[in-house]
């Protein structure tokens, strides 16, 4: 898949070391592949799963959707199946799941004479205590970043994810990080903005999300195959490797969602 459209699968910007293989892929010959995206969150649905196809490196950034697929979630720990209802093209909602913390979640989706399946289950909410900023001064630049913090817990692998929104707009990175280093300590992530700008006065809204590892390395090959490394550009474009059977592209991922919002001033 190319690197256009892995940014319609989501932007990300803040890379962490993954040890993960990926597979290198013909970015301008490679055949169309089934994109799927489902997320299932602790807030009251509908959920939703989004079915496309890629397209080449060299077309233009028009992802066919899939029509006409079967899609269902069962909720394992519940023993409840919901039947999707396709409610736009390629888009598909539920409507009497419910994203409850623990509990396992199967996708099964029949599309384009192929089956493609995944499961997930939802993490534990790690509690986002703040909101806060803080300012770096370097070369005559001052940047300001908004700052997360919450309590990792002791002795149990965790892995989050941050949106951000400034002023209702939603930034084009995503940061992902792991508690690898920092089991356990109160936790106060600075999220590094890459193209935009925090002035006095702008309403930030943070989103975290406690996700499995399986969707952090997702993420963070993402994060790789488009060369955003912490010291500059990192490897050549790669396939983040899925989570969903089929040789499918894309994720499905159940999660607890926090927001917290403050202003600069």
């Amino acid at each position: 898949m190319k690197i256009k459209s892995i940014y319609i699968l989501i932007a990300a910007a803040v890379v962490l070391y993954s040890c993960e293989k990926v597979v290198q892929v013909d970015l301008n010959k490679a055949t169309p592949q089934m994109v799927i995206q489902g997320n299932i969150t602790n807030e009251a649905g509908p959920y939703t799963v989004s079915i496309t196809q890629s397209v080449p490196f060299d077309n233009d950034n028009v992802y066919p959707p899939v029509n006409g697929a079967l899609v269902e979630i069962t909720d394992i720990t519940a023993d409840t199946t919901d039947v999707l209802t396709q409610t736009a093209p390629g888009l598909y909602s539920t409507s009497t799941i419910a994203g409850i913390e623990g509990h396992s979640y199967a996708l099964k989706v029949q599309a384009l004479g192929k089956e493609y399946t995944a499961t997930t289950v939802m993490p534990a909410v790690v509690p986002f205590d703040s909101l806060t900023f803080y300012t770096n001064s370097f070369f005559g630049i001052t940047l300001t970043n908004p700052v997360p913090n919450y309590q990792d817990p002791a002795g149990v692998p965790n892995y989050y994810l941050f949106r951000q929104y400034i002023n209702d707009k939603a930034q084009r990175g995503l940061f992902v990080f792991e508690d690898r280093l920092s089991d356990g300590r109160y936790i106060a992530t600075q999220l590094f903005n890459d193209s935009s700008y925090i002035q006095p006065g702008d309403t930030v809204e943070v989103e975290m999300w406690c996700i499995e590892k399986n969707i952090f390395n997702y993420f963070n090959q993402i994060i790789e195959s488009q060369g955003r490394g912490n010291t500059g550009p990192v490897a050549a474009p790669t396939n983040p490797v899925s989570n969903i059977s089929g040789s499918a592209f894309g994720y499905f991922s159940a999660h607890p969602v926090q927001r917290r919002k403050s202003v600069f001033k």
